[in-house]
């Protein structure tokens, strides 16, 4: 008998990329999303089981909550730079409260929870970061966005239920692939408008990022190892490499040119400041053109330790950065073609 696994978010970007390593290795998935079409494509595409529901209606969660069930990977969240506290708060903070006290009342026995390395954000470089307990050190400072901030307090939350539940925590670093509609999409963008930022004279930082199946992977290995309760992993492709490399790649195989912007990044934060104040009082549902954590990732250098995973997850990254771009650009061009 096939073993069921849950995969909240199952729409989202992260969440389709979950359901196809899981279905591959013989899972029985249950696909839990809001949209309705997009569930359908997953089961004819991947032989699902589509639950639609909005997981921030608490009674009906309660009420249909899946059971006989291996493992739920909780990707659902709102990720997103700029938004009223309360929007975020009720996304990352009540619904993965919900979502764990269905999980425990129907007895499943592990709870693996996506959550962000941007915990560790701040204004400046930071290199192969474990993943030690970042709390005590962002309680003394102000939280970069309040998507931050609630995935902090989803964490703290969670690590309650510990007693009731195998609980895991993931720390996936800057995802792309196709269907990503942030990281590149935004570059190329940028690029066009009003050239790609580049701080340090010219040099840029050094940053992780992750192909999007590498992430699947390991969320894969977070549900069938044992001896991981209360585990926290970071995940990486391990690559960490200078910013300004990884756009010429980009761009090299896109074949065109990158069009830099040399920016003082002091003087940038204290603008983006600004923005954010700005777009707060006027209470604008518009992300402003800069935020305070776009600036931080873009101009300090920030790489995560991924030993833990390797060691006790057993953990490889299954795609290079290489292969991932190449990918994502192929499959760019060929839609352009279309």
């Amino acid at each position: 008998m096939k073993e069921k696994i849950i995969v909240t978010g199952a729409t989202g970007f992260l969440g389709e990329y979950v359901i196809q390593e899981l279905v591959a290795q013989d899972y029985d998935v249950i696909a839990v999303g809001r949209n309705s079409k997009h569930l359908a494509m997953l089961v004819g595409k991947y032989g699902v089981t589509a639950l639609q529901l909005d997981l921030s209606n608490r009674e009906q969660v309660l009420k249909v909550w899946p059971k006989s069930v291996s493992a739920c990977i909780h990707c659902a969240a709102l990720s997103t730079v700029y938004g009223p506290y309360t929007a975020f708060y009720e996304a990352n903070v009540m619904v993965t409260k919900t979502v764990i006290e269905a999980s425990i009342a129907a007895h499943i026995p592990r709870f693996v929870f996506v959550s962000s390395p941007s915990v560790y954000a701040k204004c400046r470089d930071d290199f192969d970061i474990k993943e030690l307990d970042p709390f005590k050190d962002l309680s003394k400072q102000s939280y970069l966005n309040y998507y931050i901030q609630t995935k902090i307090e989803a964490e703290q939350l969670l690590l309650t239920y510990q007693e009731q539940i195998e609980l895991v925590i993931v720390r996936p670093r800057g995802l792309f692939g196709i269907g990503d509609t942030s990281i590149f999409p935004r570059l190329m963008e940028v690029n066009n408008k009003i050239g790609i930022p580049l701080f340090r004279k010219g040099q840029g930082n050094i940053m992780d990022i992750t192909c999007v199946e590498n992430v699947a992977y390991a969320l894969r290995l977070c549900v069938e190892k044992a001896d991981i309760q209360g585990s926290i992993f970071n995940i990486t492709n391990g690559e960490p490499m200078p910013f300004k490399l990884l756009i010429e790649r980009i761009f090299d195989l896109l074949g065109e040119e990158v069009h830099y912007r040399k920016l003082n990044a002091q003087l940038i934060y204290r603008f983006a400041s600004m923005l954010e104040g700005i777009h707060y009082g006027l209470k604008r549902n518009k992300e402003p053109l800069l935020t305070r954590y776009t600036v931080s990732i873009l101009a300090y250098s920030q790489t995560l330790d991924i030993s833990a995973a390797k060691e006790r997850l057993g953990y490889t990254p299954i795609m290079t950065v290489d292969e991932g771009i190449q990918k994502y650009i192929t499959d760019y061009k060929m839609k352009l073609d279309r």
